[in-house]
């Protein structure tokens, strides 16, 4: 996206790099700066990343022999519960809105900040709340009924870590909340003049979608939760059968929430993508408006196909019938995506840098997880599949060889951005290639243990699946190392004199015109859009508004304020 600014030159303390205004923790504790809140998120997400895999390797390490040689029964059970917490609660689902969508969001509208900074503020504690309470029942005693808080399981634990870790789910979704309304806030008021919504940038697009299922799903599983808390310390006869409760309640209640929740996870990443992609392409995204709202039509469409996971509880088969259907249908607004970034790729230059290498395998993973999706949503054959390991691949297919990929591909994309530093390229795409081959080495033989009918949260099981599980072991090795090779290399970049320059891609957008790092308050003046977003093709686009000139967008020059 091309820009004009005021030239009003701004006073020394407006260009202030962000990241050296003030060096104290208590100055970071405090802040209401959107770009440290977003690190902060970073920083926290990246250590529940760490304790989720740190279950995920002795999971793996005892699914590498067919009997119990590491741990008990009762310990993995808590394993795969705690590994579900850490990773979907406090990495999954705030990764890419709260980190990257925190940082980048408010520079691409040309907003000097989100609309309620304190409110950030107060988002970031909320997570670290919630986020403290669940460690603590993570490390006291565990919590073995599964990341899904399924009750009876739930409701009748005798222990005090299921409430405690309940609790720190349902304070964390508040940070959900308020994200989501900051993000709606500040797209519909803090826009720069001439950011029409048709110029705005698909990321901004995905987050929008997001946003609102965060404000109409979140409180529906908070609720939930915390009722399951209340039947657990009081004895209140809400989903448990033995005080007169309905355990089938709690399915559509949480299922309700939770899977809009993948869409929480994922259509942030679709916007990271149509970023990656246009960029490292140098074309404009073909049929970017279908892309806008196919993003609108999965968060409408998201809430309306919960009932898919319940196809053998009992409930209607008409109702099963109409879930089913509806679970096809919210396949197409997703096939709209990867059609259209198929399309943008179709006869470009693409330049293949580390941020399109995860691109690649975000398209290629993520599009496995959509079509075993398809599987599962067919009732006959889901009945077969159900609480397999086929679900368990399809579920890391979508989630981390699409959502992680996707983040994997922002993170890369805005790193030179976000920390003013480069990273060794060549070692990039190693992590890049690494990554990509361990995850199918890790979960394609899952498919087939599925199939096959392998129990998924068994710890034990017959001798003749051992050699899937070894290779889905030494997949998770790999893995493994390919995630330590990212992580090394960009914590070395921030120590080594490899400035960024402000536009290191030569992308097109309002991020991309500003210093790297951001200067204190983003924009040294109001910046004033005058073309469509990714106009890389030529200097001169057609207004994306039919009717509307360019000119008709300008504001006098003397009504400009520093940003």
């Amino acid at each position: 996206m091309t820009t004009d600014t005021a030239v009003t030159t701004p006073p020394p303390a407006r260009t202030e790099n962000y990241l050296r205004s003030s060096y104290g923790i208590k100055s970071w504790l405090l802040t209401l700066d959107h770009k440290r809140i977003g690190i902060l998120y970073l920083v926290m997400t990246t250590v529940f990343f760490v304790i989720g895999g740190v279950f995920a390797t002795l999971i793996r390490l005892e699914l590498l022999t067919p009997q119990a040689d590491v741990v008990e029964a009762s310990t993995y059970n808590k394993l795969f519960t705690m590994h579900g917490v850490a990773m979907i609660f406090f990495f999954l689902i705030p990764a890419v809105p709260a980190v990257l969508g925190n940082f980048i969001l408010p520079i691409q509208i040309g907003a000097r900040d989100v609309a309620f900074p304190k409110i950030n503020l107060l988002s970031w504690y909320c997570f670290m709340v919630g986020g403290t309470l669940a460690t603590v029942a993570i490390v006291m005693g565990g919590v073995d009924t599964g990341w899904t808080f399924y009750t009876p399981y739930s409701s009748t634990y005798s222990s005090f870590y299921v409430p405690l870790a309940l609790t720190g789910v349902f304070i964390n979704g508040f940070s959900s909340i308020l994200t989501g309304v900051n993000f709606l806030t500040t797209v519909h008021k803090m826009r720069a003049p001439g950011m029409t919504w048709f110029r705005l940038p698909l990321f901004i697009w995905a987050h929008y979608a997001t946003s609102i299922i965060m404000i109409l799903g979140t409180p529906v599983v908070a609720i939930t939760l915390l009722l399951v808390a209340l039947e657990n310390v009081f004895g209140i006869g809400i989903f448990n059968p033995d005080l007169g409760g309905d355990p089938i309640l709690f399915q559509h209640m949480f299922w309700f929430y939770s899977h809009p929740a993948v869409y929480i996870m994922i259509v942030p990443g679709f916007g990271v993508i149509s970023e990656v992609i246009a960029c490292f392409a140098r074309k404009r995204i073909y049929g970017y408006s279908f892309v806008a709202f196919s993003s609108l039509a999965i968060a409408f469409l998201g809430f309306l196909v919960w009932g898919h996971h319940m196809f053998t509880t009992g409930q209607s088969m008409y109702a099963s019938m109409v879930f089913s259907f509806l679970s096809f249908l919210i396949a197409v607004p997703t096939a709209v995506k990867i059609f259209n970034w198929t399309a943008t790729l179709y006869k470009s230059s693409v330049s293949m840098e580390c941020p399109m290498y995860y691109a690649m395998g975000f398209i290629g993973l993520f599009l496995i997880g959509g079509l075993t999706g398809l599987f599962l949503a067919t009732i006959a054959v889901d009945i077969h599949l159900h609480d397999t390991y086929f679900v368990v691949a399809h579920f890391h297919f979508v989630m981390v060889g699409g959502m992680v990929m996707a983040y994997l591909a922002g993170l890369h994309f805005w790193w030179p951005k976000i920390t003013g530093r480069t990273y060794s390229e060549g070692w990039a795409k190693v992590g890049a290639v690494l990554i990509f081959f361990g995850f199918n080495l890790t979960f394609l033989p899952q498919f087939v243990l599925g199939y096959l009918g392998m129990p998924r949260r068994y710890h034990v099981y017959p001798e003749e699946f051992q050699i899937l599980n070894v290779m889905s072991t030494a997949g998770a090795t790999i893995l493994a190392a390919g995630y330590a090779v990212v992580f090394v290399y960009l914590g070395l970049s921030l120590f080594m004199n490899r400035k960024a320059s402000p536009n290191p891609w030569g992308a097109k957008g309002l991020e991309w015109e500003i210093s790297s790092p951001p200067g204190l308050h983003n924009f040294p003046a109001t910046p004033i859009v005058t073309k469509e977003a990714y106009a890389y093709e030529k200097d001169d686009v057609t207004p994306a508004d039919p009717g509307v000139s360019d000119e008709g967008l300008q504001i006098p020059q003397e009504e400009h304020t520093e940003a």
